[in-house]
């Protein structure tokens, strides 16, 4: 069975009837094949992808998911868990950064139970319908079905109570500060929510308003410590909430309309009012699956392989669910955002909850393939972040956190202005990622700008033994930086900035160790750190060890091919990585960490898919001339670390990073050094991809006589004409066209390994 999924775009109209280019049959339901519970299978020691089911629209600001877990548990939802304490509005990117401006509806019946820990119900997987736009469950304590669907900055619920004289819906205003005001007269609810996690203003509110359908028969509220107020319709404290009662006959379905603001009240009644109005519960619902179905098929995927669709589509879900917008439209219809900078109101564009150290690789370049409009945005937003705090994110949520390292905000600046996607902001930009790599002083959290920056620009790298941890993974990440820096200042007619910052992208060199051919830390006299374990995590490197961060020279993959002494030692490395037992040393952190188990049980070696550093090394071989192993190893790992299920992840999804790199592995490329304006060709999961560009064009990507066991590249040819390359242009995807591979069995051995043949490298180029 062949069955085409995707839109019919670029029809043309005869007598009222559209007619398709396309031969084959289009799937209209995409969201069938997505599974948001994919990757909730998780807890602290070992993480099958630490999602939750985000009930949400696309990049919404607002997202909704059931709880398992007490207020304040960053894994809200386990899938393991038997009961559901709430549904909540939830802003949370990952479960080690957590939630804020978190608040929860929960219905109940018969005695009243409120408390956080009693009231939970029993609930069955089997009783639950979790898809993007819409989730279902039957609380099994209370014969209710509880339902919500999603707008952008607003949701509608639908409550389905029993026969009783005792039904009630619970609003838990949460911790940190909160308060509730019941409205019997407009059966309302409205209030503010203000926990958070950190990187928010003092002012930091969450305005919410909930409205009914149902008169109220009862009012009460509750205040600290879970102290009941009988018939009150008002409280304020550190954690209060409301709770109004009903009169229910069997089937009675009580309709909650809720929306919020970071902004005002009146800002969340205004977002109420504009995204549900007087629509119906199925008319929010249409609303949301019209808006999932717009963007899932923009990529009509062709295959016989119902799990490994249902694969793409989740991935390709959780790729459009962050950076959340974090933007609202006020009055005037202008477009204004709380600053959690500066705590203000301002104007444009404000997108947040993003970690960069991962979403650099693959997500942004994604945007720049499918979405360069939303990534025009993004990029306003990450201007405002500047105009607005002094410096750019490099892990907000809301605003600036300390978390992870590197210089990442400037692969995703140059590689969007290189793309033509940065709108008018380039030039301030660019001044913004120069004060990352040139200012030490006034950063407001140790993740913003350089930790060790001024030993990385005296001695080209951080060194070991000054007090800075992960020291050698700083360095190559502060390189990578520099030669996008190089990339854009070039581009920007600045070749003084440009030749500055190449020569500083060199500065990965500083920490090649010919002994052991692998990158280590160096001490701030010029001598390596010593004992050198390279299977030691952390320490000099962040999440992963020596065998993972060698590979981060993206730039200039033929100059640590050279380091290494060619070619073969090159292979020889990379194989060695995944032919060795999955050693490890968790010394540096007293346990072992998710990540290390995550690769120990893989079954792979020292190769640790399930964590960012190492996800872009096994399309390195491409450099090396021997492109076949890198095909075999895409197909293993597209095929065996990846599945549909709640255990499907091999570690982190992280903001749809591991997601973006499955969506693009199994399109047939990736973008293994964004600012370099190419992708690297692997191994075509796909009979055939069409890519249904914002320009109005189409990329089509066929594999022929593709199957499970032809995972190798006989000859490909691009828009017809012959194709001994390893890499195509990004450019060349936006023109539109097609690039077709023919599939074998056995590797071609002579396919695309000459000299031109391997991607872009910096030394390489220099040497022209």
């Amino acid at each position: 069975m062949l069955i085409a999924f995707g839109a019919v775009i670029g029809t043309s109209c005869e007598n009222g009837k559209v007619a398709s280019a396309e031969s084959k049959p289009v799937e209209k339901n995409l969201l069938q094949y997505v599974n948001p519970l994919m990757g909730s299978d998780s807890d602290f020691s070992l993480s099958n992808g630490n999602t939750y089911p985000a009930i949400a629209t696309p990049w919404g600001m607002n997202f909704w998911t059931p709880m398992t877990s007490k207020m304040g548990d960053g894994w809200t939802y386990k899938y393991r868990d038997t009961k559901i304490r709430g549904i909540k509005q939830t802003h949370q990117p990952s479960p080690w950064i957590n939630d804020y401006a978190a608040f929860s509806l929960m219905p109940v019946t018969g005695e009243l139970k409120y408390k956080e820990e009693e009231r939970g119900s029993w609930f069955s997987h089997k009783a639950e319908t979790v898809k993007p736009d819409h989730y279902s469950v039957y609380l099994a304590d209370y014969d209710v079905v509880a339902e919500v669907a999603p707008t952008e900055r607003a949701a509608h619920f639908k409550f389905t109570f029993p026969e009783t004289d005792q039904a009630y819906i619970l609003l838990d205003a949460f911790f940190q500060g909160s308060m509730v005001k019941i409205i019997p007269e407009e059966r309302k609810i409205i209030g503010y929510c203000r926990n958070n996690s950190g990187g928010v203003p003092d002012n930091f509110h969450n305005y919410f308003v909930a409205e009914f359908d149902t008169d109220f028969e009862l009012t009460h509220t509750w205040g600290d410590n879970w102290t009941l107020s009988e018939n009150t319709k008002e409280n304020e404290g550190e954690h209060v909430g409301a709770i109004v009662g009903f009169k229910t006959s069997k089937g009675k379905a009580v309709h909650v309309k809720v929306a919020s603001s970071f902004i005002s009240p009146a800002q969340a009644q205004l977002n109420l009012d504009r995204e549900i109005g007087n629509k119906t519960f199925e008319e929010t619902k249409n609303s949301a699956t019209e808006a999932w179905e717009k963007e899932l098929q923009r990529i009509q995927v062709s295959s016989d392989n119902t799990d490994q669709l249902r694969t793409f589509y989740s991935c390709l879900y959780r790729v459009l669910l962050f950076p959340r917008k974090f933007y609202e439209f006020n009055a005037d219809n202008e477009i204004v955002h709380y600053s959690p900078y500066n705590g203000k109101v301002e104007k444009g564009y404000m997108f947040t909850d993003n970690g960069f150290w991962d979403t650099f690789r693959a997500v942004f370049p994604f945007f720049n393939m499918m979405y360069p409009e939303l990534n025009t945005q993004i990029m306003e937003g990450l201007a405002n972040t500047y105009k607005e705090s002094g410096w750019l994110p490099e892990w907000a949520s809301p605003g600036h956190r300390d978390c992870m390292i590197g210089s990442n905000s400037a692969p995703i600046i140059a590689d969007a202005h290189l793309n033509g996607v940065d709108g008018p902001d380039a030039e301030l930009l660019l001044n913004a990622v120069l004060k990352n790599a040139t200012v030490a002083d006034g950063r407001p959290v140790n993740s913003v700008g350089r930790a060790g920056l001024d030993y990385y620009n005296d001695l080209g790298y951080v060194p070991y033994d000054v007090g800075i941890h992960e020291n050698a993974a700083r360095t190559l990440e502060y390189a990578y930086a520099d030669f996008t820096i190089a990339q854009m200042a070039k581009s920007l007619g600045k070749n003084d900035i440009a030749d500055t910052y190449y020569k500083k992208s060199m500065n990965y060199k500083n920490l090649f160790d010919p002994s052991t051919k692998l990158m280590r830390g160096k001490n701030k006299d010029g001598s390596f750190q010593s004992p050198f374990n390279p299977v030691k995590w952390g320490d000099a490197f962040t999440e992963g060890n020596s065998l993972h961060y060698t590979w981060s020279v993206f730039h200039d993959v033929n100059g640590l091919i050279d380091l290494m002494g060619g070619d073969d030692a090159f292979v020889g490395m990379l194989d060695g990585v995944f032919s060795m037992p999955p050693e490890f040393d968790a010394s540096y952190y007293g346990f072992t960490i998710h990540e290390i188990r995550e690769m120990q049980i893989m079954n792979m070696g020292n190769y640790a898919h399930g964590n960012q550093p190492i996800q872009h090394m096994i399309y390195l071989y491409n450099y090396a001339k021997k492109p076949w192993k890198t095909q075999e190893r895409i197909r293993e790992v597209l095929t065996k670390l990846y599945t549909p299920n709640p255990d499907g992840y091999c570690g982190d999804e992280d903001n749809g990073q591991t997601s973006a790199w499955y969506v693009f592995s199994a399109l047939g490329f990736y973008p293994v050094a964004p600012a370099t304006n190419q992708y690297v060709i692997g191994s075509p999961l796909f009979d055939e991809v069409t890519l249904h560009l914002q320009n109005g064009k189409k990329f089509t990507v066929s594999a022929n006589g593709n199957s499970q066991n032809n995972m190798y590249i006989q000859n490909a040819s691009l828009n017809g004409e012959a194709l001994n390359k390893t890499w195509i242009s990004t450019e060349a995807v936006q023109k539109g066209g097609s690039l077709d591979f023919n599939m074998g069995d056995t590797p071609n051995k002579e396919w695309a390994i000459g000299e031109e043949a391997a991607p872009y490298s910096l030394s390489k180029k220099m040497a022209l």
